[in-house]
């Protein structure tokens, strides 16, 4: 079973076209070992994406 995660609350109300809309971001309070490991992963999935992708448009362009 997961431990539930704890958030912090940054709230934010701005006027947008004559109404007021309020924002809430939650954060996850992270130890300093959890955030690396996400970032890691994070960094490991963007690089996943963007291999495949230059892999693709080599593909395509080798066709010209």
């Amino acid at each position: 079973m997961q431990n539930a995660l704890e958030y912090r609350s940054e709230i934010k109300t701005i006027p947008f076209c004559g109404r007021t809309i309020t924002i809430e971001n939650l954060t996850p309070v992270l130890t300093a070992k959890e955030r690396d490991k996400r970032k890691k992963e994070i960094e490991q999935r963007l690089f996943d994406v963007f291999s495949k992708y230059r892999s693709l448009t080599r593909t395509a362009s080798s066709r010209f």
